[in-house]
Formats: structure tokens, C-alpha cells, sequence
């Protein structure tokens, strides 16, 4: 998968993939969407960003996801 609007740059924000190189981090966006924020709301927190963004930054989370395991510890 391509990803056309996540940007990864050492020089800024410690390299941590951002969306267009807006200084918004990718996981800023989808912990905004897990803790149940709308795309109107993102929007208007983050006026640079655009539909597009918020989708993309959710595909790249899950392409990360499934590149590697991540243990779940059951509760008890």
C-alpha cells in the first residue's frame, strides 16, 4: 500500500510519521478517532487537515498493525 500523505522526516517531530509534513502525528489523528472524536471534530481541532488525512492515517495505523505482533496480556 502507498501512503501519499504520511511523511516521515528525522528533522522534524523526532521522525514519527506526520501527515503532510504538518507536524501532526499519524498517531495524534487515531487516538483522536479511538477516543471516539468525529471527523468534524479532528477537523476543526486540526484545521489543516483534510478527510483524506484522517482516512490515510487509519489505513497506515492498521498496515502497522499487521506488519508485526503486538502481545495482548489477558486480564484477570
Amino acid at each position: 500500500m502507498e501512503f501519499r500523505r504520511i511523511t516521515v522526516d528525522p528533522r522534524q517531530m523526532g521522525g514519527v510519521p506526520c501527515l503532510r509534513r504538518l507536524r501532526i502525528p499519524v498517531a495524534t489523528v487515531v487516538s483522536m478517532v479511538a477516543d471516539g472524536m468525529s471527523e468534524a471534530d479532528i477537523l476543526r481541532a486540526y484545521p489543516d487537515l483534510e478527510h483524506e488525512d484522517i482516512r490515510e492515517a487509519l489505513q497506515y495505523a492498521a498496515a502497522a498493525v499487521r506488519e508485526r505482533e503486538i502481545p495482548i496480556v489477558p486480564r484477570p
